[in-house]
């Protein structure tokens, strides 16, 4: 069997002209999963608005945005995903050891109901591919019909960067890497997921 070649993150200035927008939008520094994406313009292009939408998380607001991309990319074994969302996630009011904690999920005592919801209803997803009635009922003791749906689609555009990403491999972008606190390492993550 041939292996597959692999495939790089496209340089912007290799990106069709049709992406100016997402070039603007990241300030002239797309991130490497961009890089990536810009193979297909098609898709990157379709792709942007819903990125737009729930890179802050949607109707769930961001701190729970981050959880919920947290554990996606816990639960799909993806570093460069979770790496790339801790430094977001501090910056959105989570600590150090709350987002240590979305590695143990939402049993941890840690977490208010409507976060363990959050955690739990990822691993449904992934597990079930589907919300049971009974989360559903849980869910909106704490959440719109909306936010129930930005947290699925959230899940899901997740759960397809991680397959694109576990596919063909992806470099932390280095200033990623930079902002890294000490706390977290590729190894500490590997162990855990």
């Amino acid at each position: 069997m041939a292996l597959t070649a692999e495939i790089n993150p496209l340089p912007v200035n290799a990106w069709d002209a049709s992406l100016q927008n997402i070039v603007d939008d990241m300030k002239g520094r797309p991130l490497n999963v961009h890089g990536l994406m810009a193979h297909n313009t098609d898709l990157l292009q379709a792709w942007w608005p819903l990125r737009q939408h729930l890179v802050s998380g949607g109707s769930l607001g961001s701190r729970k945005g981050e959880i919920v991309i947290l554990r996606v990319a816990l639960r799909m074994q993806s570093w460069y995903e979770w790496a790339s969302h801790v430094d977001r996630a501090l910056a959105q009011g989570l600590t150090e050891n709350e987002i240590k904690t979305v590695q143990v999920g939402g049993e941890d005592p840690l977490w208010d109901a409507a976060e363990a919801l959050l955690l739990q209803a990822v691993d449904d997803l992934i597990d079930q591919h589907s919300l049971s009635p009974d989360m559903q009922n849980a869910l909106r003791e704490h959440y719109t019909v909306p936010q129930i749906m930005d947290l699925i689609t959230l899940h899901g555009m997740y759960v397809i960067l991680g397959c694109m990403i576990n596919t063909w491999g992806l470099d932390l972008d280095d200033h990623v890497r930079d902002k890294l606190p000490d706390a977290f390492s590729e190894d500490d993550f590997s162990s855990s997921s």
